[in-house]
């Protein structure tokens, strides 16, 4: 009997129960049966029966519905349909262990915020430059100096996972360039050091050289000793043309057209979820990951717990000697 038919005969059974010995209406019946034939097509691609679910199915199941924007009222009714699935197994002994026990209302869970996957955030970060218009610093033209600020600023976001407030008040102070850090002023004054990664140092270290002495005047003008001394006007390290500070509109604009390059339309907080993401799947802990995003409680880190048990699980599939199938 193949898989789906062994979950066909669990499900008809349990519906048999509902009618006969509980007495539910047909609409309810009708709402249980579509619940979990949707859990059993999710175990069916893990090549997994509903009677050997695990409770890491379970919470997979349940993070791809929020994933899929499903409500929360609608998660909740469909672990609740698991859960009479579950004791009635339990009651009747085809299965030892309930999966769905120990399992909190979706209520308290926390969907996993939206992140670029790596390639996409490549092409995010590569866009700026490759616009038409960015090809030099022509004299009265300040494409090329936007297009390096717009890249240094897209770098700093990936690399120090900044807010957006965080980002449009930065000061030239806060850098400290050679030693590859800056300090940051985050919610509630809260002041926190973040690294810097190579990629975001070059592509400072040319939007400062260049593009913010042009853009601190407006248009390029006389010697590079009057643009030079002209950065000093603003104390912010990003600056619109003529010295200004950027609002936070124009920055949210800037990652929306630069993401078009990869097929999404990101926001500010999706770089900064896109570093912490990419952090804890090449093996970074939360602790790690907390300092850096600034975040005052570790359970509010802990959002990227599954991230970490992703790879906990592959790495140990991998190695063991006892985990694979022999």
């Amino acid at each position: 009997m193949t898989t789906a038919e062994t979950n066909s005969r669990v499900l008809a059974d349990f519906l048999d129960y509902l009618r006969i010995e509980k007495g539910l209406a047909p609409l309810s019946i009708s709402a249980y049966t579509t619940d979990i034939l949707q859990f059993s097509e999710f175990l069916e691609s893990r090549k997994r029966l509903l009677l050997t679910a695990h409770r890491s199915d379970v919470r997979d199941f349940l993070q791809q519905l929020f994933s899929h924007q499903v409500d929360g009222r609608s998660v909740g009714r469909k672990l609740s349909a698991l859960r009479h699935l579950y004791r009635y197994l339990l009651l009747d002994k085809k299965i030892e262990h309930d999966p769905t026990l120990n399992i909190e209302s979706p209520k308290q869970w926390k969907v996993l915020p939206k992140a670029l996957a790596r390639d996409e955030m490549e092409a995010t970060l590569a866009a700026p430059l490759m616009r038409p218009s960015a090809g030099s610093l022509a004299h009265g033209d300040n494409s090329r100096a936007l297009a390096t600020r717009d890249r240094a600023m897209l770098e700093v976001f990936y690399a120090a996972a900044l807010r957006v407030s965080e980002i449009v008040g930065a000061k030239l102070e806060d850098l400290k360039l050679e030693a590859g850090y800056m300090l940051v002023r985050g919610k509630g004054d809260k002041e926190r050091v973040v690294p810097l990664g190579r990629s975001a140092q070059e592509a400072l270290t040319e939007y400062l050289a260049e593009s913010r002495p042009a853009l601190a005047v407006g248009k390029r003008r006389g010697a590079s000793a009057t643009l030079i001394a002209s950065t000093g006007n603003s104390p912010f390290l990003f600056i619109a043309r003529g010295g200004r500070k950027l609002t936070r509109q124009r920055v949210w604009q800037m990652v929306r057209a630069a993401s078009a390059a990869s097929g999404r339309a990101a926001s500010p907080h999706m770089l900064r979820h896109s570093c912490a993401t990419h952090m804890v799947e090449n093996g970074a802990d939360l602790r790690t990951v907390q300092t850096i995003l600034g975040h005052a409680d570790i359970s509010t880190t802990q959002v990227y717990t599954h991230l970490a048990l992703d790879r906990l699980r592959t790495v140990y599939q991998k190695h063991h000697p006892r985990a694979k199938a022999r």
